[in-house]
């Protein structure tokens, strides 16, 4: 899987002249195909009752599928007028909901093969849900909480919480070089109030910010002033100026282990399953530890069972899931296209299938509709195949490919140039 790039500076602050219109559970987006409904689920984390009632969702108010987003959450589509009331009921029954106001600031996402990160998730959900002043965030605004690996914090959260020896950890704001250490105890807090910073920072900039990095230069985070924010609300902190910023690759399908029991690493095609297939997904996670959705569009099964009464590999391969390395469709990707986005100009989730039938191994490519590249991955080396009104365009890192009139061949050449891994702080 390509790592991702090191962040990139804004020569030119952002200034937004509109509010975001992130879609959520309660506030639907309307596409070609229908209504949309995005379900935040903080780190990921579903019991198995909770996915059936996902499920049941989709097949009472959608088109029957769910599909797996970047941050780890999971989207409805095909949805109909006036659904909005029932959808809302079922979900808030399943847990689902918080209350009005905070639904779409619940982007945390957190390291999906640690049990250790899960009790600090729920508390920074907590607190997020508790507090008025944070309802002003976007939608897009993201949390990471990380184990101490590096994978999650990789992503470009506006607000890491890096786990350290010693029941510490470190809040890092933005993409900054370093950071500011507490208890680990502290962290949710001190997340919650890095974010207050953010908004105070937005406020004063005028430019009505999304994200730490559209910030101008002049009213940019500082680590010195979050420490002092920190301790007047009586937490204990220390600023760390330098921080070598540790990267774990994402997990990868695996679905086997020496004993009984295991943690299982799901892949869905193009992060997208059927209601049916959901189901079997839920039935091998109700014996054992519930799911954790990730943001790399797979699912991780904590406990789940290898062999036995209830063998879960097979019964996922067998609805059609990736559960082994090395299958092509670990590194393809594609954004909705046709029908279900007017923009696109080609059903690309069709030609990426009939792709990876004829694949031999892995092959990076991102499949996108229109210039727009939807869901694009991090990173650099990937094939993208951009449609046009005359086939696909191919480019690797903005270079364009010469044309091919045979598009599986012209991928497979490009997968040369794709091969040799680089490092995210040298890109």
């Amino acid at each position: 899987m390509p790592q991702p790039p090191s962040a990139v500076s804004r020569d030119e602050p952002v200034i937004r002249d509109r509010g975001d219109a992130c879609p959520g559970a309660l506030r639907l987006h309307a596409a070609d195909d229908g209504h949309l409904a995005r379900v935040r689920i903080p780190g990921g984390e579903l019991t198995a009752q909770q996915a059936v009632l996902l499920a049941s969702a989709a097949d009472r108010f959608g088109d029957g599928h769910l599909e797996l987003t970047s941050r780890g959450n999971v989207q409805l589509r095909g949805l109909a007028d006036g659904c909005g009331a029932g959808l809302a009921r079922l979900l808030d029954g399943a847990g689902l909901l918080p209350a009005p106001g905070h639904e779409r600031v619940r982007n945390i996402v957190a390291t999906p093969t640690s049990q250790d990160v899960l009790p600090r998730v729920r508390e920074l959900d907590r607190l997020l849900c508790a507090n008025t002043r944070v309802t002003a965030l976007s939608g897009r605004f993201l949390f990471a909480l990380d184990d101490g690996r590096g994978d999650v914090a990789a992503l470009d959260p506006d607000v890491t919480v890096l786990g350290r020896p010693g029941d510490r950890a470190l809040v890092r704001l933005g993409a900054a070089a370093g950071a500011v250490s507490v208890a680990e105890q502290d962290a949710p807090r001190a997340a919650l109030l890095a974010a207050e910073y953010f908004l105070d920072a937005v406020d004063a900039a005028g430019t009505r910010a999304w994200r730490v990095a559209e910030l101008p230069a002049g009213h940019a985070l500082d680590e010195g002033e979050f420490t002092a924010r920190l301790a007047a609300a009586g937490i204990d902190a220390a600023r760390v100026p330098e921080v070598d910023w540790p990267y774990a690759a994402p997990p990868r399908p695996w679905g086997r282990g020496p004993g009984p029991r295991g943690d299982l690493c799901v892949l869905p095609p193009l992060g997208r399953m059927s209601t049916g297939q959901w189901r079997v997904l839920a039935e091998v996670a109700g014996h054992g530890d519930g799911l954790r959705v990730t943001p790399w569009r797979t699912v991780v099964l904590p406990g789940a069972p290898l062999r036995g009464p209830v063998d879960g590999p097979a019964l996922l391969e067998e609805a059609g899931l990736v559960v082994s390395a090395g299958s092509p469709w670990q590194s393809v990707t594609a954004c909705t296209g046709r029908p279900g986005c007017a923009k696109a100009r080609a059903d690309v989730r069709a030609d990426a299938h009939a792709l990876v039938e004829r694949a031999r191994g892995p092959l990076p490519v991102h499949w996108s509709g229109c210039e727009r590249r939807c869901g694009h991955p991090r990173g650099t080396q990937w094939v993208d195949a951009l449609a046009t009104s005359d086939g696909y365009r191919l480019s690797v890192d903005g270079h364009t490919l010469p044309h091919r009139p045979d598009l599986a061949v012209a991928l497979m050449a490009a997968r040369e140039t794709t091969s040799s891994p680089q490092s995210p702080k040298t890109q």
